[in-house]
């Protein structure tokens, strides 16, 4: 059965997984390095892991499986499940897949070195209504597909 793992800590669309998850009647683990009010649902369990540097990272990494959805915005950690088979989506609605992932992670380690030795700032612009929308729409594609590949 199809889990989503979410990497909680600063996750801003907790609510709309939730909201997709129990339309589904999938499983929904938040991970987090403290725990995490209003994070309620039938199918929800939140984990508390313990703090440090990837803890969370790593816990998601060792428990997901092939079938099995990552929400979150740490690049790296998508690669890590991705590598694992699960389908890995980001909070502003953009799938990671094994054709995109590299690309992901070379755009972030340039601005990570643009950051340091310039005094560059990252001009993304800040999680709107849109991207709560694509973001539903992403994940609502993708267990559509997981559903109807178990059936």
């Amino acid at each position: 059965m199809t889990k989503i793992y979410v990497d909680g800590d600063a996750c801003p669309v907790k609510n709309e997984i939730i909201k997709v998850s129990e339309r589904y009647g999938v499983d929904v683990l938040i991970v987090s390095n403290t725990w995490l009010r209003n994070v309620k649902g039938r199918n929800v369990r939140s984990i508390v892991v313990p703090e440090g540097p990837d803890e969370a990272d790593n816990w998601i990494v060792d428990q997901i499986e092939p079938n099995d959805v990552c929400v979150t915005g740490d690049i790296p950690l998508a690669k890590r499940c991705l590598e694992k088979g699960a389908a890995t989506v980001g909070h502003k609605g953009k799938e990671f897949t094994a054709d995109s992932i590299g690309m992901a992670i070379a755009v972030r380690d340039l601005k990570s070195e643009l950051r340091a030795t310039l005094s560059f700032k990252d001009t993304s612009k800040q999680f709107d209504k849109k991207d709560r929308s694509r973001f539903l729409s992403t994940l609502d594609k993708i267990l559509f597909i997981k559903k109807r590949n178990t059936e």
